[in-house]
């Protein structure tokens, strides 16, 4: 006789190989009544038996009770963003810039491809261990994101523990699957239907659905949503050798992840390029919104060789789909003044539809494709939004042009401080260079108390509105010098508003170093760039003698980031600003973490090359600078060892060519510890 114990294992076993192959395989056994009642009979054994229930039981999906926020996840591995190309010659581009960087002797048929569908949904991250979902984060800012676990949990498609069977592999230690949720198109319809039949809300476009579906604090909301599951990557993996792309979503696979199953592995780039021509065309019939096409390297060790730049890989690109149209009319063409100062002409537009997003703006890029375009108010034009995302004018329609309309000029004063504006050197952008400007100083401070700077918990653009206007910041330190007493004489500031404002300004002087340098907005220098930065330049006085040169060393910064952060620091004003931080007691170096190393690498410049036996690259440069070496990217007459593992790149004929001697992992540590 069966226990209850084991009538609930054989009912969630049962029920997840049923659920997995209907929302995996698409390819189910049973009947929808078949399957509601062996749910309907496990949901009546757990009621009996409260104390029985698991966590990855199959009823946990109709959503818990409603969260006050979302906590926020660091990303053990940043999750990147993607370069773009429009056209095939964009993606002839691409591959001409890899192949100048991996090995020259590589043979031909070492260089694969794997050519994804782009679906046009919310990125994920699922952190499973011994087999159980334990954590589901949103891509966020790519370094941290929001816990949505609770919301993950109610999506079909996503196992809650991964299935054990006799024809797939054991559930690794740990994994981190990353892949899209979206909106099936045909679901996305059904359940607008129902909503107007309601009489309810309607939502504009299944991208935009899935993504505040995932996001609804209260997870029995999400569960009423129709979403979906697609797995593409791997984060990591513990107990188990992947050596490509392919073979990661073979894996995936076979621990019964739903894989898109239209992808294309080929060496031929013709091939992948083909493909791609031919996922254009089936764009209007697929079952879901696609964006485009993503092409990656095959093998993870070339993918390790190309490395990241900024915060996207080299080793991947997204070929865009051309992006949808439309026309409508220009109301009026206006100023927008940046952060930095510069003005961007924009079109007030009659709203109109496209691919379900409602535009009313549209960007004109700058005065000189202004006038190149000869796009006037009162013009009717054609829209696209680029990438699916940004709407742009592309171009009038002259036989609608009204008779008396006349050419848009640029602005002579700043649309917001009435002061004269300028263009600087040969940039074709206009800008406003009054340090005072309200627009600026406005978009600064927003910027800088945000989520992804010193996030300033409270600090929203109309406080930063009210307290530029009422002159209590003239610039982002003044922040740190605001006093409760003039807070408390504003309109709208009681006096527990103040004091949580007050404190969160308090609590934002401990973020990290590279927290602060991306707030600082200095043109490039985002979040991923700012941790490249840092890691190699720990404190700000450091930073700021750091040289061209050697800010180019650093892997993932090229030469107009490091001429931005030595303009930036050269500035008089901006070497003031530091200063005014540091009285603040603003964090202005980086935390060190772990007892002090000897440094008995000081001096010594190294370049990593190939894979090593036991550690990682990341793992072997954070040896290397925890006893005082530098390392870089690339190899020159500076660097004093290559640090060598398998398969090395063309980075070890340069070092032989300059004699430069060559390091073992071993090697590297008898070196530090002698």
């Amino acid at each position: 006789m069966t226990t209850i114990d084991q009538q609930l294992a054989e009912l969630r076993d049962q029920i997840n190989y049923h659920s997995y192959r209907y929302h995996t395989l698409d390819d189910p056994l049973i009947s929808d009544a078949e399957y509601d009642r062996l749910v309907q009979r496990l949901r009546q054994l757990e009621q009996e038996h409260p104390e029985l229930i698991t966590p990855d039981s199959p009823t946990r999906r109709v959503g818990a009770e409603p969260l006050d926020a979302f906590e926020k996840v660091t990303h053990p591995i940043p999750m990147t963003s993607l370069g773009n190309a429009f056209d095939d010659d964009d993606m002839r581009a691409w591959l001409a810039r890899i192949e100048r960087l991996l090995p020259d002797n590589l043979p031909e048929n070492e260089l694969a491809f794997v050519v994804e569908p782009k679906i046009d949904g919310l990125a994920m991250a699922l952190t499973y261990e011994n087999g159980l979902l334990v954590r589901g984060a949103t891509r966020g800012n790519g370094v941290e994101g929001e816990n949505v676990t609770a919301n993950v949990r109610t999506v079909n498609s996503i196992p809650l523990r991964i299935p054990t069977r006799s024809d797939g592999p054991p559930a690794p230690a740990r994994i981190e699957v990353r892949g899209e949720v979206y909106m099936p198109i045909a679901d996305f319809n059904r359940f607008n239907q129902q909503q107007l039949d309601k009489g309810e809300k309607i939502y504009a476009n299944p991208r935009n659905f899935a993504a505040g579906s995932l996001r609804q604090l209260d997870s029995r909301i999400t569960a009423q949503r129709p979403l979906a599951f697609f797995a593409y990557a791997i984060g990591y993996v513990e107990g188990a050798e992947i050596g490509s792309q392919q073979q990661a979503l073979d894996y995936l696979k076979a621990l019964g992840f739903p894989v898109n199953p239209d992808i294309l592995h080929t060496t031929s780039f013709a091939a992948a390029i083909d493909f791609i021509h031919k996922w254009m065309e089936r764009r209007d019939s697929l079952p879901y919104d696609a964006d485009g096409a993503v092409v990656k390297i095959d093998s993870f060790a070339l993918q390790r060789e190309l490395g990241v730049v900024g915060n996207a890989p080299r080793w991947a690109i997204a070929y865009k789909f051309p992006a949808r149209e439309a026309t409508t009319k220009v109301l009026a063409i206006k100023g927008n003044v940046g952060r930095t100062g510069q003005i961007t002409p924009y079109a007030e537009l009659e709203p109109v539809n496209i691919g379900g997003v409602i535009v009313r703006n549209a960007t004109l890029h700058n005065y000189d494709d202004l006038a190149k375009k000869d796009i006037r108010e009162g013009d009717t034009v054609i829209i696209k939004r680029a990438g699916d995302v940004i709407p742009q004018v592309v171009k009038p329609i002259l036989d609608l042009r009204p008779a008396d309309s006349q050419p848009a000029q640029p602005p002579a004063v700043c649309p917001v401080c009435g002061q004269p504006t300028t263009r600087l050197g040969d940039d074709v952008a206009l800008f406003c260079i009054n340090a005072a400007c309200p627009a600026q100083l406005v978009r600064q401070v927003e910027y800088f108390v945000s989520r992804g700077a010193m996030d300033i918990e409270g600090f929203g653009i109309k406080i930063g509105e009210q307290l530029v206007a009422e002159g209590f910041i003239k610039d982002i330190a003044d922040i740190y010098f605001l006093q409760r007493d003039d807070l408390l004489k504003l309109e709208g500031f009681a006096e527990k508003k103040v004091d949580n404002l007050l404190s969160a300004i308090e609590a934002s002087k401990q973020q990290p170093f590279d927290r602060f340098l991306t707030a600082l907005g200095i043109r490039y220098v985002g979040n991923v760039v700012a941790g490249l930065v840092v890691s190699h330049f720990p404190a700000i006085d450091q930073l700021s003698r750091a040289t061209q040169e050697e800010l180019q060393a650093i892997e993932g910064v090229g030469p107009r980031i490091a001429e931005s952060l030595v303009a930036w620091f050269s500035g008089p004003a901006n070497r003031s600003l530091i200063d005014k931080f540091r009285q603040a007691g603003v964090t202005l170096q980086a935390r060190r973490t772990g007892p002090e190393q000897p440094q008995t690498l000081a001096g010594l410049t190294f370049v990593i090359t190939g894979t090593l036996p036991t550690w990682s690259r990341d793992q072997a440069q954070a040896f290397i600078e925890q006893h005082g070496g530098k390392v870089t990217g690339s190899v020159s007459k500076k660097t004093n060892y290559l640090v060598l593992g398998e398969n090395p790149g063309s980075k070890l004929t340069k070092a032989q060519s300059l004699g430069i001697p060559t390091l073992g992992e071993q090697e590297l540590q008898n070196l530090a510890q002698a």
